[in-house]
């Protein structure tokens, strides 16, 4: 079933429904407002695994041609939230040992995937990681 979805470039019909189940955003939030539920989508094991498999590939193509920024640390393997907060404490610390002045902003990115813009999302796809044809539609 991978193979094929690979060759079509689509995901079969049957692995396409989900039971979606709302849940708070969080528990501090008025459970008698809907816009403070965020829908949550329980897939099939097949569409998982099809999607894991995806995924695999992705990164691996990724990997391979050398297309991750150096310093990113989600979706690479030996890289995680513990290997960024190294990169950014050792960046500090040898501006503060040279005596230069380090500043450090935080931005909460908690909704940033609701602010991709789709269109500049497939270009980078399609320029930089080489997704196309069917993929890409």
């Amino acid at each position: 079933m991978c193979n094929v979805s690979f060759r079509s470039a689509t995901l079969p019909a049957s692995q396409k429904q989900a039971v979606v189940l709302p849940r708070l955003k969080k528990p501090t939030l008025d459970p008698n407002n809907l816009s403070t539920y965020r829908p949550i989508s329980n897939l099939s094991f097949l569409s998982k695994l099809i999607e894991h498999s995806v995924a695999r590939r992705s990164v691996t193509h990724a990997e391979v041609n050398q297309l991750f920024p150096v310093h990113q640390s989600s979706y690479r393997r030996g890289h995680s939230t513990e290997t960024a907060v190294l990169f950014v404490h050792n960046d500090f610390v040898r501006e503060v040992v040279e005596k230069h002045i380090a500043a450090l902003v935080l931005l909460d990115l908690s909704a940033a995937f609701d602010t991709v813009d789709h269109a500049t999302l497939l270009t980078v796809l399609q320029r930089k990681f080489g997704v196309c044809g069917s993929a890409l539609q």
